[in-house]
């Protein structure tokens, strides 16, 4: 038996069949177009990895071993954002706070970072999105540049998706890139694997990839990364949640 036990003790062996026949229905369907127009650009590792993440909401194991429990740093929040106690939400106000000018806080972008970060291996995070009509959210390196405006792209140590103007998804490349989202995520995962230079965006709820940044180079250490914008005068007032990975689901 896994050290972590049996994560399904009430599962029937039936069930464990459908699961296990459904992921590989939505893998095919979800990576068939992807690859026909990304094959020439994709390393096999690199399909292996996106192939893995399509499938990780049904392997337990593959949840427990790559999944990172993500808290806010709130060194980093700019000072129009208010963090929940235990550090897994973040939301805008228009009272700016009286908070220290440290060198690794946001002074402009609205924008807050996880506490820890990665400098090797694959890391997977998720994040609920309920409520907002704009967002980003990623990773980013930590020798970005947090005073004044900021351009998010990869060429400037940003790696993140987001949603602008209520309805138009983004992927911030160097050229950004407008996505085409049969439907509005609710809860984003984001996969990391830092040898491969991969991060890859996954609507949690239908299972399906939005947008992968493939052969990138790391060369420092990189940090969860968080913008929930303006409150747009209450419009986009829910908070970024960071969620717990849940097999269930």
């Amino acid at each position: 038996m896994s050290r972590f036990g049996d994560p399904w003790p009430l599962m029937s062996n039936s069930r464990q069949l459908l699961i296990s026949l459904c992921c590989a229905w939505l893998l095919n369907c979800s990576l068939q177009l992807y690859y026909k127009h990304n094959s020439l650009f994709l390393s096999y590792q690199t399909r292996q990895n996106v192939e893995i993440f399509v499938l990780v909401k049904c392997d337990s194991y593959s949840v427990i071993s790559l999944s990172v429990d993500v808290t806010l740093e709130p060194d980093t929040a700019h000072p129009n954002l208010i963090l929940s106690n235990d550090g897994k939400q973040v939301r805008h106000v228009d009272i700016m706070h009286g908070v220290p000018d440290y060198p690794e806080r946001f002074d402009k972008c609205a924008s807050v970072l996880g506490k820890e970060g990665f400098l090797s291996g694959r890391f997977y995070f998720e994040v609920q999105l309920k409520g907002k009509s704009k967002w980003d959210l990623g990773v980013a390196r930590e020798s970005i540049n947090r005073k004044g405006k900021i351009r998010v792209s990869p060429q400037n140590g940003y790696w993140t998706v987001g949603l602008w103007n209520e309805s138009e998804y983004w992927a911030c490349a160097d050229s950004y890139v407008l996505l085409s989202l049969r439907v509005k995520p609710q809860k984003v995962g984001v996969f990391v694997d830092y040898e491969e230079g991969l991060v890859s965006f996954y609507d949690v709820e239908s299972r399906s990839h939005i947008y992968s940044f493939t052969g990138q180079s790391f060369t420092n250490r990189i940090y969860p990364y968080f913008c929930p914008f303006s409150n747009d005068f209450g419009k986009n007032s829910a908070p970024l949640i960071i969620s717990p990975v849940n097999f269930n689901e």
